[in-house]
């Protein structure tokens, strides 16, 4: 994994690894990795690997796609590919950095598996991080991550690969088991309707630029519109056509933001012909046009340090 930025003058932000297919996995530590990384973490980046940031200390704050959050003592940031997120540049956070490349949290794994990175790792719930309260866990999963550290040196051992894999499928269980995140709904994979509704999300990330009606998502997915607006309603308290507008909506707010696209690109990049009806898409979501909302989230870049 190479843990680079890459800069773009079209860009205002800075892309992180630009090799992230593969089975690569690393543990990091804060404040020591920020403190050498040759990136600012203080400024806008998007990974392109998955991410787990733990702070084990309170103090400061973390930006995640336009939205500041306060850190808070075993706090777990779940973030995935193409999320936009930067520190506050003034407290030296501590805790542990876990990423993995994207093949190595790939889609043609086991349905639980599966479930379980989906359920975890999305843009969709309120927020994007979850607590750990139980001491006891806390001290079980710090054992996992040091049991982690210990395989990560013994790169020639027998079966190296698997064990990690299979040190970083118990950490995740661990954090869907004792990881409260507000405003969800605890899904089960033993549940047909949550089973549904995590391939709704798996696919709408997939697919947001292409599809954009619930009765495409339904076609693909071999359910009626009604067997799968239930799903996700119960699941997530919205409609499905709801959060497919916020999927939309997010990744043309990061465009808006952080290229220099013209409107009228931004539109045909998510899959609109027609600009007008991609206007009115992101005024409602948003509450502003694309222009004014540029102008605000640059002028918020710059007060930031």
């Amino acid at each position: 994994m190479k843990n680079i930025g890459r800069e773009n003058p079209s860009l205002l932000y800075n892309v992180v690894c630009d090799t992230p297919e593969g089975g690569d996995f690393l543990v990091d530590t804060m404040p020591d990795y920020l403190d050498a990384d040759p990136i600012d973490n203080s400024k806008p980046h998007v990974h392109t690997f998955y991410e787990i940031i733990w702070f084990r200390k309170a103090g400061g704050t973390h930006t995640v796609d336009f939205q500041e959050y306060p850190v808070l003592r075993d706090s777990l940031f779940l973030l995935c590919p193409g999320q936009v997120h930067h520190f506050d540049g003034r407290t030296r956070h501590e805790g542990i950095l876990l990423k993995f490349c994207t093949d190595f949290l790939k889609d043609d794994q086991p349905e639980e598996d599966a479930f379980v990175r989906c359920d975890l790792f999305n843009v969709f719930d309120p927020s994007p991080y979850c607590l750990l309260r139980d001491p006891k866990s806390v001290g079980e999963m710090l054992g996992i991550v040091e049991r982690m550290r210990r395989e990560l040196e013994n790169a020639d051992a027998f079966a190296h690969q698997e064990m990690i894999r299979s040190l970083a499928k118990i950490f995740l269980i661990y954090i869907h088991r004792h990881g409260e995140r507000r405003g969800t709904l605890p899904l089960s994979e033993m549940n047909p309707r949550h089973r549904l509704f995590i391939r709704f999300r798996q696919m709408v990330e997939q697919r947001y630029t292409t599809l954009h009606t619930v009765q495409e998502y339904a076609r693909e997915l071999a359910v009626s519109q009604k067997t799968l607006s239930l799903s996700v309603r119960e699941c997530s308290g919205k409609s499905p056509l709801a959060l497919i507008n916020t999927r939309i909506a997010l990744e043309a707010k990061r465009l808006t933001v952080f290229t220099n696209l013209m409107t009228k690109e931004i539109a045909y990049r998510l899959g609109f012909d027609d600009p007008s009806y991609f206007l009115k898409l992101f005024k409602r979501e948003t509450g502003f046009l694309p222009s004014d909302f540029r102008r605000l989230g640059r002028s918020n870049l710059t007060d930031e340090p």
